[in-house]
């Protein structure tokens, strides 16, 4: 695909980052010449000096003949003009705008072809505080992805010494519970003074101490899959109640303010050095949150407010080095889990198999709801995992047995790569709920009244409409998987 993406910034330079691997066509409009020769100097880009919403320099980046329009610049006026000119002035098909407010979710008026022309709208920040919010619901996981609007979830966790599953085989696993929609797709496993090293699931393959493994599960068996794997009794996994949030910022608070939200369910505190910013966040956030003055990696701090009783310690302000220091200090004062929210991706890197139990990276958080318009087919979500390396995908299946390479075939007939796992099929759901554009051509089977999740077998034969969702340990299987999926010109 042809791409402009407007704004050097954090996240368009982790979304020129993913897709320049996948061999597109990109282009980088921003303001600040530096920045745009650091870009050109790393990645395989071509850049563009000015302002995104100057017809001249859009018609300099090539947007007379582009697929997709990605706005990331700091301000929302300025990316939501820049939607409305490619609309206008040069018919870029897709436009997705990077907009903070909420307002314009509110309004779908505002968005449409009489409004700011935006197709979809992506908000770090609000993608963050959702993914977060996962993690706080499973405190085992260390990340957590959803497919099939909600029905299945992608989760990884760390294996442990003496938890029920591990130490035994998959087939011994499958055989104990084989009416079970749960699925492990993949394992990364921990060798010395090298990398954790992708290790393919198959019968024989023994979940050991270390491991962490990749598990898609229907939703109700989320929970009791993680707790098999992280704790000795699966049975009892406490939930998470005391919540210390390092940052006030715009993810801090917003996260502050969806957890305040269920009265009485948590116990929240958030702490934030700028005087005024705390009595902002005071007056946003309901009387049961409380507000502490000070800095997060002040021990004496965390030591008066228990955070050696804290279950959950999310550092989540806007300073890489502050976020890593915080959470090694809490973690070694004694909270029960540590999450650091990290930018550099050289960061995040040096913080795997550290004390830090999960480092987050803001632009992976929301890198799927981009990639979803990249991708060929009718694919539904993607989320992009190992930090960039290994995806998760979900395609649903269109056609017929003359139109469709895979619609009427056994699971055992289909031409995958070797190293690609279907993980789950969600048969019946309802198009509503599917993201893609609708189409009137495309013929739709009967839907019963409840979307069935389904482990695919060898002897599975797959049917227009379901929904299947692959473990691809490397990005660069995803087009021979998309290929396959792919209908003929003749069931248009």
């Amino acid at each position: 695909m042809k791409i402009i993406i407007l704004g050097a910034g954090r996240v368009g330079e982790s979304v020129a980052d993913s897709l320049v691997s996948e061999r597109n066509d990109i282009t980088v409009i921003d303001t600040d010449a530096e920045r745009l020769r650091d870009l050109q100097a790393r990645f395989d880009l071509r850049g563009v000096v000015g302002s995104g919403i100057e017809p001249a320099v859009l018609a300099e980046a090539g947007a007379r003949d582009t697929d997709l329009l990605i706005a990331c610049a700091a301000q929302d006026e300025t990316n939501l003009v820049c939607c409305k000119m490619a609309q206008l002035l040069f018919n870029i098909p897709t436009r997705i705008a990077r907009v903070r407010s909420l307002g314009f979710q509110c309004d779908t008026r505002l968005l449409g072809a009489d409004g700011f022309a935006v197709d979809r709208i992506i908000c770090p920040e609000e993608s963050l505080t959702r993914y977060i919010g996962k993690l706080v619901e499973y405190p085992e996981a260390m990340q957590v992805r959803e497919f099939a609007g909600g029905r299945a979830s992608l989760v990884s966790v760390r294996a442990r010494t003496g938890a029920p599953m591990v130490g035994h085989t998959i087939a011994e696993l499958r055989a104990s519970a084989p009416d079970v929609a749960v699925r492990l797709v993949a394992i990364y496993r921990r060798f010395p003074d090298e990398p954790d090293r992708f290790v393919a699931c198959s019968g024989g393959t023994r979940i050991e101490p270390g491991d962490e493994v990749f598990v898609l599960a229907a939703q109700e068996h989320i929970a009791h899959v993680l707790s098999a794997l992280h704790r000795r009794d699966a049975s009892n996994a406490p939930p998470v109640r005391r919540i210390m949030i390092a940052g006030g910022d715009r993810v801090g608070l917003r996260l502050a303010q969806q957890l305040g939200q269920e009265e009485g369910r948590f116990h929240l505190k958030i702490i934030e050095s700028d005087p005024q910013r705390c009595v902002e966040l005071a007056s946003a956030l309901p009387p049961s949150v409380l507000v502490l003055q000070g800095e997060t990696t002040d021990e004496d701090l965390l030591n008066d407010e228990g955070v050696e009783e804290v279950d959950l310690f999310l550092a989540l302000t806007e300073d890489d080095e502050d976020n890593i220091m915080s959470c090694l200090l809490a973690k070694r004062m004694g909270a029960s889990r540590v999450l650091a929210l990290i930018n550099r991706r050289s960061y995040a890197d040096l913080m795997h198999g550290t004390q830090i139990d999960i480092a987050l990276s803001p632009a992976q958080a929301m890198l799927g709801e981009l990639l979803a318009f990249v991708r060929q087919g009718d694919v539904q979500a993607v989320h992009s995992l190992r930090r960039g390396v290994a995806e998760a995908l979900e395609i649903v299946v269109r056609g017929d047995r003359k139109s469709s390479r895979v619609v009427g075939r056994k699971v055992s007939e289909l031409p995958l790569p070797r190293d690609v796992h279907i993980g789950l099929i969600v048969r019946g759901l309802p198009d509503h709920l599917a993201s893609a554009p609708e189409s009137e051509a495309l013929p739709v089977p009967a839907e019963p009244a409840e979307p069935q999740v389904i482990i695919p077998r060898s002897s599975t034969v797959l049917e227009s409409n379901d929904h299947v969702v692959f473990f691809l340990p490397h990005k660069r299987l995803v087009r021979e998987v998309e290929k396959l999926f792919r209908v003929s010109a003749t069931f248009f």
